[in-house]
């Protein structure tokens, strides 16, 4: 995701190293994939997976997923992949709900030592899925409310809307999020595996910076180790605009046509 502006060097509540140089700060400002990207990594992630879990039961959740969940796990997947960048003031995921985004990003900024640091770990993964998997077993309001939220992020993530019009832009985008977080419910899409989607979108995002040149310090607090530190490609550069982002594209288009059955959810001619 597009960091712009240097992260915040002070250690966090947990104690976690930040960057400390001003090197380091201003490679934070270069090397971090555009949100997008992440946003397309979390639907093409998901959908890579329905296959392997479909049947299977995993930390007591059994995966049946009809195209509903699909397209549920896609849209929440692509969200959660955006949370980690919440500790940046100028995060896509920061700016998609005003005021209340902007003090949770000021507020994992500070718990979590600054940008790429705490919210990049194991531990921010395993809590962000922990937390919303006790959302889905306390209420199915909360669900769906966290539900609405995510997709709201995924879109703007994956960039719906107009910038010259934000106004008519967020109109747009929170129609169509409650239009499809309702036709979701409708179908009874079955929300068991929440936590397990949001962790593991987390864990996709950290893999798209795993491919930055900053990397990521996954062992946070214990380490301040960043994986794939200084080997990986520039943010928005060659690499992420004519490779990955058209191989993610092309993966969604695949993964469409292979997951869902077509003949039987198109009207007979």
């Amino acid at each position: 995701m597009h960091a712009s502006g240097e992260p915040e060097e002070h250690p966090g509540v947990f104690g976690g190293k930040t960057a400390s140089s001003r090197g380091m700060a201003e490679t934070a400002t270069v090397s971090a994939m555009m949100g997008h990207s992440h946003a397309l990594s979390g639907v093409v992630g998901w959908m890579a997976v329905v296959p392997l879990v479909q049947g299977q039961e995993f930390f007591g959740v059994r995966f049946d997923l009809g195209p509903g969940e699909v397209v549920a796990g896609s849209l929440v997947c692509a969200g959660a992949a955006l949370i980690p960048d919440l500790d940046h003031k100028n995060a896509t995921i920061t700016k998609t709900y005003g005021l209340a985004t902007k003090a949770l990003s000021a507020l994992f900024n500070w718990l979590f030592g600054g940008h790429r640091n705490g919210t990049h770990s194991l531990l921010f993964a395993a809590l962000m899925g922990a937390i919303t998997q006790a959302l889905a077993l306390w209420s199915e309001l909360a669900v769906q409310i966290f539900v609405f939220l995510l997709i709201g992020i995924a879109f703007n993530g994956l960039g719906l809307g107009m910038e010259k019009n934000r106004v008519a832009s967020e109109i747009i985008n929170a129609l169509l999020t409650a239009g499809i977080t309702l036709a979701l419910f409708a179908n009874g899409v079955d929300y068991s595996w929440m936590g397990l989607a949001v962790a593991f979108g987390c864990l996709l995002h950290f893999a798209g910076d795993i491919a930055t040149r900053m990397g990521v310090p996954l062992l946070w607090p214990l380490s301040g180790y960043r994986v794939g530190q200084n080997i990986g490609f520039d943010t928005n550069g060659p690499a992420e605009r004519n490779v990955v982002t058209p191989l993610l594209t092309v993966g969604v288009v695949l993964y469409s046509v292979y997951l869902f059955p077509w003949r039987e959810m198109l009207p007979q001619v």
